[in-house]
């Protein structure tokens, strides 16, 4: 496998509009394959963002026919270049959909895909609440993607909150982990360039993390797509405006920080002990 390579996220400030969202996040996929990235990375619902109190709007469609899909396996073909889907909506069962991101390989075949396992339902005050739940249906199993330089974990925005997921994907041998999202403004002022950093320090992983910028109906989204390396050194972040940034993958850096920090090595099996009151009793 190759140590070294270039990773880039693309960050487009997506609408209601699919044909628009979609003309305008090849345009940046094209420009950041120009500027060397041999693995491309979109954010959370790149191909289609509104959001209204009733809930997301995302045009979600079967796999066999979704237009997003169908758009970047001819361009990763067309481009020779890995391309992380961030998420697409999937039609599910009983009217709710999946929530899904795709890696396609340099003939646009589908690699791996992972369903989001943690939905957003959170209350964030001022009538600014959002019910994920409601539309979107979990997934169930964790998804390590193989490429050319190593084993890949992929999860979804809000999973960022449960380090536990990230463990079991350091575990199963993944070196890179994606979490594209559409992170709402004000919890990524607070908190999402210290979740980033905290799950590739633990990891001891490269975190590239495609992170949608701009105005969505009655949501606003962080932007500031980040790339950390397993030390938790932010390479490039993305700012607020759309656009892209590259950094490059030294994936040597993996094995120095957990050789130097072998917390993985160190996990052990322990019992939940009961409060001290509830143990006297």
């Amino acid at each position: 496998m190759e140590n070294t390579f270039h990773a880039a996220c693309v960050q487009n400030d997506a609408s209601e509009n699919i044909t628009e969202n979609l003309s305008r996040s090849e345009e940046l996929v094209r420009e950041s394959a120009a500027a060397g990235a041999d693995l491309i990375t979109l954010p959370e619902f790149f191909s289609c963002l509104d959001i209204q109190k009733e809930g997301l709007i995302t045009k979600p469609h079967s796999e066999k026919s979704h237009p997003a899909l169908k758009h970047f396996q001819s361009l990763a073909d067309e481009l020779s270049k890995w391309i992380l889907l961030g998420s697409i909506t999937i039609k599910a069962e009983k009217g709710l959909f999946y929530n899904c991101s795709y890696m396609l390989n340099t003939s646009g075949t589908i690699i791996a895909r992972y369903p989001k396992i943690h939905l957003f339902d959170v209350d964030l005050g001022k009538n600014n609440s959002y019910r994920e739940s409601r539309q979107v249906k979990p997934g169930d199993k964790t998804t390590v993607a193989s490429t050319p330089w190593g084993k890949l974990g992929m999860t979804i925005c809000y999973d960022i909150r449960f380090p536990h997921l990230y463990r079991t994907l350091a575990q199963a041998g993944a070196e890179l982990l994606t979490i594209p999202a559409a992170f709402t403004k004000k919890t990524g002022e607070a908190h999402w360039h210290i979740l980033n950093r905290a799950r590739a320090i633990e990891c001891g992983a490269f975190v590239i993390s495609a992170c949608m910028p701009g105005v969505h109906g009655k949501g606003e989204t962080f932007g500031h797509s980040l790339i950390v390396n397993p030390w938790g050194e932010i390479l490039a972040d993305g700012g607020s405006e759309e656009g892209f940034v590259v950094a490059k993958i030294n994936l040597d850096e993996v094995s120095r920080a957990r050789n130097m920090i072998p917390a993985l090595r160190h996990d052990r099996p322990f019992n939940a002990q009961k409060s001290l009151s509830a143990a006297a009793e």
